[in-house]
């Protein structure tokens, strides 16, 4: 006979009452094996929504998820590990030429990344437009990339944390994934059981980001390094603007050419900048500060590690990208200083094309999204282009370009040295550091 029920558990929070270790344990353990059902757990999802938790459950609930699967140990490799998490935004092409350059700089990066929902890209789905490129692979394959190539992305297996992938689905149609104890819960029981010595996080806030709110970024940022630390992980978070795209676009193949751009030396200033900014943590992190991860692009091998990243999975890295079969041209309607770029117009735009998908076992274009050819500070010419839509399926452009409607703003007055008009001054790209 079990000593808890789970109508027990969930009006323990409903009420308002912290739950113990074992109604944690035990509701973690009947959920993931089919003895607490679907609507059970909906209903303490919404109470701990709206109740919360303190960081003794918090922990708790992170340690029982964990417990519900395997965990992976990188203890055999001869470099220490450190791994990179994304909050998830638009154009955040962060991983790509991220996991090859770390490892470049002498630090194992076992990187399991997931696939786009919504407006949000994601990892796995960018790396499938590389011809031969797969996503799935063995932990001895895993161990062994790490041990050659010293990085690797990937899917996550069935094995990490199999209450987190119940869980997961579950709040999603339950209303119930803005709940910070089980986002934190949930990112960090993955990273968690995944084996890394140090996790940085990036922590995206604006109107691209699943946090728009700084306030609540900084909450989430401040449980997940607590529950890196309780774990013994070396844990930091940086908090990063998503109220601007990354880049110059957002998509699956053409955001891995621009993440080669930056493997070459090249790239987006800012996709340069957070790329750099979260190499220095990972390396800081990992105990290793002996090398510039800057000389690193700019000698190369960086670009070398990403070759062998992706011919270790079955990638052809030097193959051509597929591109989309229709293009639209989206001009300026007038000259001025571009001050405003919406990264979630942005973000649904590309989803609406093609990019992204609506639900999990919806297919994606490997061609489709949004270029846009202006960042806010630019100087932007009447009748030039704007942006340019890439899809396969022209139907598709009506709806994107619906997206993009008020999603920019142009202004006359703010040209430098215009009579009197203030010059646009960018927002930082990293808004703050939480360790």
């Amino acid at each position: 006979m079990s000593k808890h029920d789970a109508v027990e558990v969930i009006v323990a929070k409903r009420d308002g009452a912290e739950l113990s270790d074992s109604q944690i344990d035990w509701v973690i353990d009947a959920y993931t094996r089919g003895g607490v059902a679907d609507e059970q757990m909906s209903a303490l999802a919404m109470a701990i929504l709206l109740n919360g938790m303190n960081r003794r459950e918090i922990a708790r609930w992170t340690a029982a998820m964990i417990a519900s699967g395997e965990r992976m140990s990188f203890a055999s490799l001869d470099r220490p590990t450190a791994d990179k998490h994304s909050t998830g935004g638009v154009g955040d092409k962060i991983t790509l030429p991220l996991a090859p350059l770390v490892a470049a700089c002498g630090v194992a990066v076992p990187q399991l990344s997931g696939r786009g929902l919504g407006h949000t890209g994601g990892t796995l789905d960018k790396l499938e437009a590389i011809p031969g490129w797969r996503a799935a692979l063995s932990n001895d394959e895993l161990l062994a990339q790490l041990g050659e190539v010293g990085a690797v992305v990937c899917a996550a297996g069935d094995g990490l944390a199999p209450a987190d992938k119940k869980l997961y689905a579950l709040r999603d149609v339950t209303g119930t994934v803005e709940a910070i104890p089980l986002i934190a819960s949930s990112i960090m029981s993955k990273k968690i059981a995944e084996g890394t010595g140090a996790l940085v996080l990036d922590v995206k806030v604006g109107s691209g980001a699943f946090m728009k709110d700084a306030a609540r970024a900084r909450e989430l940022a401040e449980t997940m390094v607590a529950l890196g630390k309780d774990a013994g992980v070396h844990t930091v978070a940086l908090l990063t603007d998503m109220d601007t795209p990354l880049g110059f676009t957002a998509g699956n193949g053409i955001e891995v050419a621009e993440s080669v751009e930056v493997l070459a030396g090249g790239g987006p200033a800012d996709v340069v900048e957070l790329t750099l900014a979260l190499a220095r943590e990972m390396m800081a992190g990992a105990g290793v500060d002996d090398v510039d991860p800057a000389d690193k692009l700019a000698d190369g091998s960086a670009m070398d590690a990403w070759k062998a990243m992706i011919r270790a999975q079955d990638g052809d890295p030097d193959a051509a990208l597929p591109t989309a079969r229709e293009q639209h041209v989206v001009t300026a309607p007038s000259s001025g200083v571009l001050t405003r770029l919406d990264a979630m117009a942005v973000g649904l735009a590309a989803w609406r094309l093609g990019a992204g998908r609506a639900r999990k076992e919806d297919p994606v274009q490997a061609g489709a999204g949004v270029v846009w050819h202006a960042r806010p500070g630019d100087e932007v010419t009447e009748g030039a282009p704007l942006f340019t839509l890439l899809t396969d399926e022209p139907e598709r452009f009506d709806r994107a370009l619906e997206s993009l409607d008020g999603g920019y703003e142009i202004s006359t007055s703010s040209i430098a040295g215009a009579d009197g008009g203030a010059s646009y001054t960018p927002a930082p790209l990293i808004v703050d550091r939480v360790s």
